[in-house]
Formats: C-alpha cells, structure tokens, sequence
C-alpha cells in the first residue's frame, strides 16, 4: 500500500471516532470497497498508525491504540505471556490419557498453536522467543514485563545441562544479547528491555525433592504446574500415574516453603471417577490444608487416538460425560472455587478435530460457563473471573481485603484490594507463614512473599514506552501490600526478617523498597 493512502486510511479512522472492534471492523470494510483493497489487517493499521506517530504526521490517539490491539486480554492481566517448547523427549509417565505424538514432546500434538510456532522455529528457545516478542509488538501489546511459560511435559525429567542451556537461551533472547553463563544473563535482564518477571516450569509431583526445589530456584523459576490430575490413589493407578497422593502433598508443602506460586492440573472425567468423585476433589483441594493450590488447570479427560485410552473408549470401557453433564459439573465445581486461587484454563488448547468424542470438544468452555452462571445470578470468586483488566474506574474506592488459610503446615495470608463488592480485583499479595523447620538456609525465621501482582493493562516499564491513559498499575497498590505484609509479619509473628520469590526482572522494584538479593530471594531485615 502506497504511504499516501495509508495516511489518508489512518486520518480517516482518527476522523470516524470508533467505539469498539465492531466500528472498526465496519471501517475496514468501508475502505477496502472505496479503495478497492483487500480488508486490511489490525497489525497493518496499528504498524501505520505508529510510523505516522513517529515522524509526527498524525497525534497519538490511546483510544485508538487500544481498538487496534489485537487479543488485547494478552496483557490485561499486567504481564505479557510467552510460552516456550522444550523439545521432545520421552517421558517417565506411561498415562492411559496421554497422547504420544512421533517427534513430539509428550502429551502435545503438533497442531496445537504454541507446538506449531516452536515447530517453526525447531524448538530453539531463543527464536521462539524472539519471534514471539515480534508477533506481540506489530499486534500492540507492550512487551515490557514477561511472563516466561516453559511447556512441554515432566521440566525434571530433561537433562540438567539442556535446562541450564534451555533458560539461559531464554534470558538472551530478551536481553537481545549472548551472556557468559545464565548467571550473567539474569544479572543483565534486570535492566532489559524486556524483562523476565517471572518463569513457570511444567513437572510431576514425584520429581519434586529439596535437592530440585533449590535447582528450580537457580534457574530462576516462580511458579510450578503439578500435573495431580486426582486426590484418589485408586484412580491414579489405575490411570498408571506413576505416583500417589502423598507425592502431591510432600511436593506441595516443599514448593510453598520455597516461596513457589503452586498450580495444579485437575482432570475430571477420568477412568475410574465419576461426576460425585470429581466434585468432591474441588471440595477436598480447598478445605484440605495439604492441598490449597493457588492457581488451577482444570483439563476434563479428552479421548485422542495417540492415547492408549482410546483402544478403551473403542472397547466399550470407557465413557465420557456428556456435554451437559461436564458443564454443570463445572459450574457446581466453579462455585466452590476461593478467592485467592486462579482458574487458569478450563480445557487443554487442543483443536477440536483431534479430539474424537466428548464435551471436552468444547473450546470456549469459560464463555459458556460465564453466560450461564450469569443468567442465573452468580460469578464466579476466581482470580481471573475477577480480574479489573480494562474495567479500571480510577476514582472508584478500593479496600483492603485480608483472608487467611492454613496450608501445608504454614498459614497463608491473602492480601487484595478490591472494589466493595469484590467483582473487581487490582492487585493481590500471597504471604506464607512457614511453621515447620525451613530447608532453606535463608528463609529461616522468615515470612515469605510468594506473590505480588497488580492487574490491569500492562505498563510499560521502561521510559519512553507508551503508556495507557488509564491502568491501575504503577498506582503503588504492589508497595502498599508489601507494607502491609511486613507489618504482619513483625508484629503478629514477631518475625524480624521477610524475603520474596522474585522474578529476575523485578528484582530493582524490591531494591528500592530496600530489599537485597540474597542466595536468589529478595531479602529485606525488619527493625
């Protein structure tokens, strides 16, 4: 397209003052029939739009900008997401769910989108990274604060040289430079352009040991994804997990006392349990102290032909709910969900035709729970059914919400600010209290931060970068939480020191509210 009509396309959308992606995409068709082009794409406009902005020939519009974000709930949350592949290689599971896909990493197939861009990129971590921060930048998303994703089955299981190697091609990849060792690399992201804030591995609770709590620590992980899939031994084995529930608990208390967000893959509708048994797990997971997961993956069973349970399927032993069965099992289970865990997805983000039956073909199954629930009167307490995301009001009144819970051997106190009905969450703060002899040398007599998240429209961190007219970051809940926190900790636990689970790239915002690294945790006394 010749620079002239960009410019004159670009005016005209200034001009039209548009409401919503509706009105936008009205516009769009409008001057592909006056130009006689082909519709163009939101990238397009917004790389144009941009261009135009830079050399000062048309005046920044944020409204605009925000229209033409594409999939702008990629960083309503306040990070950016980016999810990296490891390559494949077998793994320790012999799962009767699971499929085993011929150069795949196992439990993925190829024509699920994050396998399709590392395929692309012959899993190589560092350019899928790097051309994902390519794809987010032309389709608006601010690509300061990263939020790292590292998939592709048992993390644990991989050799210790290809983890190191794996993050370190990582960190160099946001950094846009090579380092000596990760060591470095870390060092130099604090001040990158694009900082890792935090990384989350995918592993088996069997794997989990104090000797991989501290390698994980190393790596500069924060969160890890348990595959538990069921409290019940019976079904476990059936289902030929490969480990117990006592492995879930043991990982569970290991990684709290470590300072690591916990999340737990759930699925229901597995061989051996029925609708009463699956919900009885949610109710277990959060009136149980051993369990109390913060955040969930709630995958129901899904019948593929590269799993062995399929052959049962095609026998006749194995059933799968039906679609109304499976969605009101979810909404009973999504009533019970607390406040301070976060559903992270409903269904595994596998196409539809390769799943052969069942309701677990339903891709927008968080839509369809939300109409209903909606219908009837309720919403659902999750953390990100409750998210502010672009719904900020600046001048609403916030208020200090406090919960506390016991939880593998320790207390976790939940801290938020919320609006007054608690439908609008800006930000949030895990504090855990370990009751038990702490293995870490430097968390010993300390109150650990595990989590601090403010949400809204992600803010750019570095200067220069566009900013949104309106987000509730950057608006110092994250430093009144931390206050708050500390205060706890000296005066109702008579602690005298508090550390966080730190990512690499916000480890300068904890320096200046006088925190220290120490031994990978951001450490801070208390007089």
């Amino acid at each position: 397209m010749k620079e002239y009509l960009e410019k004159q396309i670009i005016v005209d959308l200034i001009k039209s003052r548009i409401k919503d992606s509706d009105d936008l995409n009205v516009f769009k068709r409008k001057m592909s029939k006056k130009f006689d082009i082909p519709v163009i794409s939101n990238v397009d406009l917004l790389k144009s739009y941009h261009s135009f902005c830079q050399k000062k020939r048309i005046r920044p519009d944020k409204f605009l900008e925000k229209i033409l974000i594409k999939r702008a709930i990629r960083s309503l949350s306040g990070v950016a997401i980016v999810s990296v592949l490891t390559k494949p290689y077998p793994c320790p599971g012999k799962c009767l769910y699971c499929p085993t896909e011929k150069g795949m990493p196992k439990s993925y197939l190829s024509n699920e989108p994050a396998v399709m861009r590392a395929i692309l990129n012959k899993f190589d971590p560092k350019k899928q990274i790097e051309n994902r921060l390519k794809s987010l930048k032309l389709q608006g998303h601010p690509t300061d604060k990263i939020e790292l994703i590292v998939i592709g089955g048992t993390w644990s299981y991989l050799p210790k040289n290809y983890q190191g190697n794996f993050i370190k091609n990582c960190f160099d990849a946001t950094n846009g430079s090579l380092s000596r060792n990760l060591e470095s690399a870390q060092k130099l992201n604090e001040k990158a352009k694009h900082r890792i804030i935090g990384i989350t591995v995918e592993t088996r609770p069997d794997f989990i040991d104090k000797k991989e709590v501290l390698r994980l620590r190393q790596l500069g992980v924060t969160r890890v994804e348990m595959g538990i899939q069921s409290i019940y031994d019976d079904i476990l084995r059936f289902n030929l997990r490969g480990h117990l529930v006592k492995n879930s608990i043991e990982a569970t208390k290991l990684l709290k006392n470590a300072g690591f967000k916990v999340c737990y893959h759930i699925m229901p509708n597995l061989p051996k349990s029925d609708l009463k048994k699956d919900e009885k797990t949610f109710k277990e997971l959060f009136s149980n102290p051993d369990f109390q997961p913060d955040l969930l993956k709630i995958y129901p069973c899904a019948i593929l032909k590269e799993a062995p349970l399929y052959k049962l399927w095609g026998e006749g032993k194995y059933k799968p709910y039906t679609e109304k069965q499976l969605t009101n099992l979810l909404l009973r289970i999504k009533k019970q969900i607390p406040y301070y865990c976060r559903i992270q997805r409903l269904t595994r983000d596998i196409p539809s035709p390769s799943i052969i039956v069942g309701p677990a073909k339903i891709s927008n199954m968080r839509q369809v729970l939300a109409k209903i629930s909606k219908k009837q009167g309720w919403q659902c307490k999750c953390i990100r059914c409750r998210e502010v995301r672009e719904n900020y009001f600046p001048k609403e009144k916030l208020y200090l919400f406090r919960q506390d819970y016991s939880a593998s051997g320790g207390k976790e106190i939940f801290l938020s600010y919320e609006n007054k009905n608690r439908n609008r969450l800006y930000s949030l703060l895990r504090l855990r209290i370990s009751f038990e002899n702490q293995f870490i040398p430097i968390l010993k007599n300390a109150a650990i931060i595990r989590e601090l998240h403010t949400y809204g429209q992600l803010h750019p961190l570095v200067y220069g970068g566009r900013t949104p007219i309106k987000s509730p970051q950057h608006k110092g809940l994250g430093k009144k939480l931390i206050k708050k926190a500390e205060e706890i900790t000296k005066k109702e636990f008579g602690l005298k020191k508090i550390a966080v689970i730190s990512g690499v790239g916000v480890r300068i915002y904890y320096r200046k509210l006088k925190y220290k690294l120490e031994n990978t945790y951001m450490i801070k006394k208390l007089y």
